[in-house]
């Protein structure tokens, strides 16, 4: 008889320093299906459920899909909201079951009204649905904040392994072979965590080199020798107020062994060891700016990265410090992507294509990366915001950034969209009519993912500090949930102690 798998993807990373709360319409503006709808949406995809779908056929599952979900980053998600979202989860497990085992695609560092780990309360209620035998493997993104109630609740935990996340397609596979092993009672699951008494390491999850490229090594070999199933390093999500932030490391095997925990705890010896490192290096305005006057006629385009208000990190993505000394150093051939801004869009629409005045950007918070700009200047594109990303992170997955238009102010494009989110896929400037290729300077809000798709094109790569929500900012008086004793903050005397 087929097994019945259940399979599902919710997906918020939350900013706790965000005064913008995460509600049900902005899921419903991001990729939200149900049911039947989830097929025609995914099958074929390299992403996360298209893994899934792809696993079920391969394998004959009765798949069980009840909802694809995931708000771009911002802040608490709301109580209603997280109730529905879980709802229409377990609802699916109780009224299709019974569940032969679960293969669900989360992020790890959702916070919701009431619940510092959503996505542990997630997985209790769900056990309350399908039971303890079921064998459930979640894929989490790297910088989950991973925490006990996940083990205790998970089988085993999938991390990506690329930051840009260019691997959700892969990791869903290997959560579908590793499922189908469990539910046929090939192998045993058994997960270990471990963790160490600090908000920030391995170099924040960058992959291409530093310590968490390192660990990734070690735990191919691992991995390869047969010495574990499965080893997940996570460098934890920086932007949130919890009690279990910070990076960690899950092991798991066939069975209970003490190599588990041993090779657990090593592997955060070192990230332990190197919590310091950072490979990021911040200019100032002003330094980037300066930079982008020596882009000459056929130059590749300088890449202007606004690290602080990367909308991906849950930042308001209208930051204006960067934009306004461009539009004041009087640039020419820039491409912006993008402000957030859905009033002024609406605006620009009414008005239709051709020269207006707009008051665009800043109205979140103008003390995190400056004020609303009135800037004169011409709409050239009017466009609905949706097309097919099939850069390294799209995977063939249609997005929408609703309503959107260029506001070219002297030489600056300026993208404006209705819909928050990072610059990441090329399909983001070239569905408005710009190829960033061919300028002088590029500018996006993101603080890494936008190298997959934009650094190949580059002739340099930059970051801009404009004090935007996302800097890297560290004090006890920010972090007032957090478990203590803990590094910056706090002398630590022995590293392993339990938290």
């Amino acid at each position: 008889m087929a097994k019945r798998v259940l399979t599902a993807r919710i997906m918020h990373e939350t900013n706790t320093f965000s005064v913008v709360k995460t509600t049900m319409a902005d899921f419903r503006a991001n990729g939200f299906f149900l049911g039947n709808e989830i097929p025609g949406a995914y099958r074929g995809t390299r992403s996360a459920m298209g893994g899934s779908l792809e696993a079920a056929e391969k394998y004959g599952w009765t798949l069980i899909h009840p909802i694809s979900a995931g708000a771009n980053p911002s802040g608490l998600v709301t109580r209603e909201c997280f109730d529905e979202l879980c709802e229409t989860l377990v609802r699916a497990a109780r009224e299709q079951g019974p569940i032969d085992g679960a293969l669900l695609h989360f992020h790890g560092a959702m916070v919701t009204e009431g619940f510092e780990d959503a996505e542990g309360e997630m997985l209790r209620r769900l056990r309350g649905a399908i039971g303890a035998k079921p064998p459930v493997i979640v894929t989490l993104d790297l910088h989950a904040n991973v925490t006990e109630a996940m083990i205790e609740h998970a089988s085993a935990l999938i991390a990506f392994r690329t930051y840009p996340h260019i691997d959700q397609y892969e990791r869903a596979l290997q959560g579908g072979d590793l499922l189908e092993k469990a539910m046929n009672g090939a192998v045993t699951l058994k997960t270990v965590l471990a963790r160490r008494p600090t908000i920030f390491g391995l170099d924040f999850g960058r992959t291409q080199a530093g310590p968490m490229a390192e660990l990734l090594k070690r735990a191919d070999a691992i991995e390869k020798n047969g010495e574990a199933l499965l080893v997940s390093i996570c460098a934890g999500f920086t932007h949130a107020d919890i009690r279990d932030i910070g990076p960690t490391v899950t092991v798991t095997g066939n069975g209970d062994s003490p190599r588990l925990r041993e090779i657990a705890e090593s592997f955060m010896d070192y990230a332990w060891e190197t919590r310091d490192y950072n490979s990021a290096r911040f200019y100032t305005v002003d330094e980037v700016v300066a930079m982008a006057r020596q882009g000459k006629p056929g130059d590749k385009p300088l890449l202007i990265a606004d690290y602080n208000d990367n909308p991906g990190g849950g930042a308001y993505g209208d930051a204006t410090n960067l934009l306004k000394g461009m539009v004041e150093a009087d640039l020419k051939n820039v491409a912006f992507h993008a402000l957030y801004d859905p009033g002024a869009v609406r605006e620009a629409m009414k008005n239709g294509l051709g020269r207006q005045t707009l008051t665009i950007g800043g109205k979140t918070d103008a003390s995190k990366g400056g004020g609303p700009l009135t800037l004169t200047g011409e709409i050239t594109c009017i466009h609905n915001g949706r097309f097919i990303a099939w850069g390294p992170m799209g995977g063939g997955v249609a997005r929408d950034y609703g309503p959107s238009v260029v506001f070219r102010v002297g030489g600056i494009d300026i993208v404006m969209i209705t819909n928050n989110g990072q610059a990441n896929d090329m399909g983001q400037f070239t569905s408005l009519g710009i190829d960033p290729a061919r300028y002088t300077t590029v500018t996006v809000k993101s603080a890494h993912h936008f190298r997959a798709a934009f650094e190949p094109m580059a002739r340099q790569v930059v970051l801009v500090d404009t004090g935007a929500l996302c800097a890297e900012v560290y004090t006890p008086e920010r972090f007032t949930k957090v478990r203590r004793p803990i590094y910056p903050f706090d002398a630590i005397a022995n590293p392993r102690a339990p938290a």
